[in-house]
């Protein structure tokens, strides 16, 4: 019988378990997907520390991308990914029916099942993004356009979709983000990377980045990512660098702030960094992290405009992979992102993931 590894996880503050399971033929509506590479996410650290709460044991993980090896019997000639294609996998399954769903945002679906909850040790056992075989519903498979290298799609293969989910709520909201002159990111993981990317590409003539700590690899990465300038708080005071942005624009603010460090404290600072009538976008305090002390009066006497965004859709991810296909001067840049790890070596990825190693830690097949 062929097996396989699965990192599934039995407690939280503890190590994942490495168990191997049988590889089954696909249930109904599902297709078998062998593993290219998973990203880790912060949100799974959050998982694994205890602050998002999930039914356990669980094969966790959400960025799995790899190839198709299997439908249900007869069913490759129903769906427009076929066997051997190379896919991005989304765990979000919106009901279709609610008020966000029908109004075209099952991205915020209130009903919102997940693909990845199931028992690990209920047929056909892997459940999740932490394998070396997954096994999806058919519509959650995004093909990866040829052309792409899919370890390189990996890298923001939740980032990008979230970020680009965010800027699509912020259109929605009449917020014309393109048309900032001077916008701040707020952390360089994934989502501020992204972040930077995506405001550069977009025409905004100042993308300052503010991290809480100065890295040299990181920072340059950021600029050569397309960020103007990189400040650390370390080196740097808050007033400073209100200070310095007000300078870049007239005395004003920012136009646009995004939140993407996922530290409380950095909202105080966001709040104060932007111009009258700017916008905060908020994708990145996706856990209980704590509580924080803000200034209200800046929301009514600036006339803010907040918008926060958690989830993304399938039309998010078709819109990355074309982000990713018309920017091939980025890839190679982005590839310098990953750093990669065997399912078998879990624990020392999420270590390093926790220790801030690394920009972006993968699961990658064997090879």
């Amino acid at each position: 019988m062929i097996t396989a590894k699965a990192a599934v996880l039995t407690q939280i503050h503890e190590p994942f378990e490495i168990r191997s399971y049988p590889v089954l033929p696909p249930p109904q509506g599902t297709a078998r997907i062998r593993l290219i590479a998973s990203g880790i996410c912060g949100t799974d650290l959050h998982i694994q520390r205890g602050k998002i709460p999930i039914r356990l044991p669980a094969v966790i993980g959400h960025e799995f991308v790899g190839q198709v090896e299997a439908f249900e019997a007869g069913a490759d000639s129903k769906h427009s990914v076929q066997v051997g294609d190379r896919v991005i996998v989304t765990i979000a399954c919106p009901c279709g029916a609610c008020l966000l769903c029908q109004s075209g945002d099952d991205a915020n679906c209130v009903n919102m099942g997940v693909t990845n909850g199931s028992d690990p040790d209920t047929p056909p056992h892997f459940h999740g993004g932490f394998g070396e075989v997954s096994f999806a519903p058919i519509a959650n498979l995004v093909r990866i356009p040829d052309g792409l290298d899919p370890r390189m799609t990996d890298v923001f293969a939740c980032a990008g979709p979230t970020t680009l989910h965010t800027f699509r709520l912020a259109d929605r909201a009449n917020i014309p983000v393109g048309q900032a002159s001077v916008a701040v990111v707020q952390g360089l993981g994934p989502v501020g990377l992204f972040a930077v990317m995506l405001l550069t590409r977009l025409g905004v003539r100042h993308v300052v980045a503010v991290t809480g700590h100065a890295k040299p690899e990181r920072d340059a990465l950021a600029i050569r990512l397309g960020a103007t300038e990189v400040i650390g708080l370390d080196r740097v005071s808050s007033d400073d660098v209100i200070c310095h942005v007000r300078a870049l624009s007239d005395g004003l603010g920012a136009d646009v702030v995004v939140e993407a460090s996922g530290h409380p404290q950095a909202v105080p600072q966001g709040l104060q960094l932007l111009r009258n009538r700017g916008a905060y976008l908020v994708p990145g305090q996706y856990s209980d992290s704590g509580d924080v002390a803000i200034a209200p009066q800046l929301i009514t006497f600036k006339a803010l405009q907040i918008i926060g965004s958690s989830q993304y859709s399938v039309e998010d991810i078709r819109a990355y992979l074309e982000f990713l296909q018309a920017h091939p001067d980025l890839h190679e840049t982005i590839r310098l992102l990953a750093a990669p790890y065997r399912v078998a070596d879990i624990n020392q990825a999420f270590q390093d993931a926790g220790a801030g190693k690394n920009i972006k830690t993968m699961l990658v097949a064997d090879d």
